[in-house]
């Protein structure tokens, strides 16, 4: 077999393959005895048509479905033969073929780039610290109570903070308008959910009451054709719902299985989880913020392949997030441009980071490992019975080595990079920051 390359740009390569006619005649001839053993023709018995008969009648359609396989075969035999990694699938463009003879064919694909990793020390980053007061710890326990809070219907006035049920419709100049209109829908006074006015326009309003009410659509509203439009909006309330929060009792602090009884046990477990929670964001926000400075001191292609499965990945995990719980969306009708940016960084850092690991020849530091997961298991009633599942796991134990591994470069760039210590409060650490540049969750799932 005969192959030629060449480069077409720096990640993608067009190779010319060259099959001998013997290598096909062979392959042609063992499939037109194969069958002519199971073939029925007229005039002749069972499995013995003579394999003459076969080539004439078939000899064509056989021959394609074998170059078929010859193609499967010589293309992987002729990557490794010139040392080539595919990033995807190949496009395929057969020569014509006469039917007989040796067989041409050309094989376009992309390659994983070569990197060449530039001096880390060009990297600074800030990296956060922080502490937890006891002021932080009486804002989450605030938070816990309005989760936990129960609605109940009211005879009375709308007042600030209660829970609406309405039905309401927008109008432009007398016109329904799209998306301006919803029914039994709960909106709580004082959210700030609607537009302005709107929920101003609620209160006081009693449940049966129908009401119009007139607002402005800000200037920067995301629906450019309703942007600074005056709208009027048909209002029934439905149900009028006040709050009812949980006592700080025993019966709540049950809920959350502290270690120790009473409300400072129960103070101590929230803290506990919160500092869980602020080392994790913490040290999320480090690597992003050196995986991100250290990317823009690599300039490389990235093959289209990669950064289209990361595009499916992405939309897969924005339906199970938004969903709804419905498992039976099609992730196309996601538009590609939604996660483009994210994608092609998450399949640059990737690469990047799998060429770190590489160059420095990095193994999972099992004692990393093994930290890694019983930190993992803390949050757990049975922390032994978690480990046990991640160590004997294989794919399981694979994610795990991957946060490691991921740590270890990290820690690889940390060491060369120019560090600025910044102190920031609570709410700052833990607050949510552009998407995770890698891909990956900080930990693997938790679900055992």
């Amino acid at each position: 077999m005969q192959v030629s390359v060449e480069a077409t740009t720096s990640i993608e390569r067009r190779l010319t393959i060259t099959v001998p006619a013997e290598q096909v005649d062979t392959a042609v001839d063992k499939k037109v005895n194969e069958t002519a053993k199971t073939i029925r023709i007229d005039g002749f018995r069972p499995g013995k048509v003579p394999t003459k008969v076969v080539k004439k009648r078939y000899g064509a359609s056989i021959r394609q479905d074998v170059l078929g396989d010859v193609i499967q075969s010589s293309y992987f035999e002729a990557m490794q033969k010139e040392n080539l990694k595919p990033a995807g699938m190949p496009h395929i463009e057969p020569e014509q073929d006469k039917g007989e003879g040796e067989f041409v064919y050309t094989a376009i694909v992309e390659v994983y780039p070569e990197i060449k990793l530039v001096d880390a020390a060009g990297i600074a980053v800030d990296r956060m610290t922080s502490n937890i007061e006891d002021a932080d710890v009486d804002t989450m326990i605030d938070v816990l109570l309005n989760q936990q809070t129960q609605w109940t219907e009211v005879l009375r006035a709308a007042a600030d903070t209660d829970q609406i049920n309405l039905d309401f419709e927008g109008y432009l100049d007398g016109e329904a308008f799209d998306g301006g209109a919803a029914q039994g829908h709960d909106l709580v006074l004082g959210s700030n959910s609607m537009i302005p006015g709107f929920e101003d326009g609620i209160l006081g309003m009693e449940a049966g009451q129908d009401k119009d009410i007139t607002v402005t659509f800000p200037k920067d509203y995301n629906a450019v054709e309703l942007a600074g439009k005056e709208a009027t909006f048909t209002i029934k309330v439905n149900t009028v719902s006040e709050a009812t929060k949980p006592e700080l009792n025993e019966e709540f602090f049950a809920r959350f299985n502290p270690k120790e009884e009473g409300e400072a046990g129960f103070r101590a477990e929230i803290r506990s989880n919160m500092n869980r929670e602020l080392n994790q964001a913490l040290k999320a926000k480090l690597k992003n913020g050196l995986l991100n400075a250290y990317l823009a001191l690599n300039t490389f292609d990235v093959p289209k392949a990669l950064v289209t499965e990361e595009l499916g990945r992405l939309k897969q995990q924005a339906l199970q997030q938004f969903g709804g719980g419905n498992e039976n969306l099609d992730p196309s009708i996601l538009p590609d441009e939604m996660f483009q940016d994210q994608a092609d960084k998450r399949v640059k850092i990737g690469l990047l980071a799998a060429e770190i690991i590489q160059q420095n020849d990095f193994k999972a530091d099992e004692v990393k490992v093994k930290t890694l997961v019983q930190e993992m298991a803390e949050g757990y009633q049975d922390p032994q019975e978690f480990i046990d599942y991640y160590m004997n796991n294989a794919e399981q134990r694979g994610q795990l080595d991957g946060v490691v591994l991921e740590d270890q470069v990290v820690e690889h760039l940390l060491s060369a990079a120019s560090v600025n210590d910044v102190v920031v409060d609570y709410k700052t650490a833990v607050e949510p920051e552009a998407k995770d540049v890698t891909g990956d969750e900080e930990e693997p799932s938790q679900e055992a």
